[in-house]
């Protein structure tokens, strides 16, 4: 069993930056596909980044490419999403997820697991 806990969340205003942890335990972190996903209030949870157990690959939803960057220290068991020039758009519950893969994974219902999230808020 993977557990995965989120932090580096807050509340900040537009233009800022912020960057977000997601320490794993309890399974081989180096084999685990990782994602970050984000649900705004009222909204379905969306895919915002995704890297494979490398780190060599990332994917990123267009509305946040060329602001976000994910990357991972397997030797630390954790990943990072590095947000730049925070919107209020962007404000939402961040989770992120892992699942044993070789492949990049973009889709929710592809990871098995979950932490439980950290709060981003950005005022305008």
């Amino acid at each position: 069993q993977v557990q995965l806990v989120e932090s580096g969340g807050g509340l900040v205003q537009a233009g800022d930056s912020l960057r977000l942890s997601c320490a794993a335990s309890g399974g081989s972190f180096s084999s685990y596909a990782m994602g970050w996903f984000r649900q705004a209030p009222g909204k379905e949870r969306e895919f915002v980044a995704a890297i494979t157990r490398s780190g060599g690959n990332t994917d990123y939803a267009d509305s946040v490419k060329g602001r976000f960057i994910m990357s991972r220290d397997n030797a630390k068991n954790t990943v990072y999403l590095q947000m730049e020039n925070l919107n209020p758009e962007d404000t939402a519950v961040y989770y992120c997820a892992a699942r044993f893969s070789s492949r990049i994974l973009t889709g929710e219902f592809e990871y098995r697991y979950w932490g439980q999230g950290t709060q981003v808020t950005v005022s305008s």
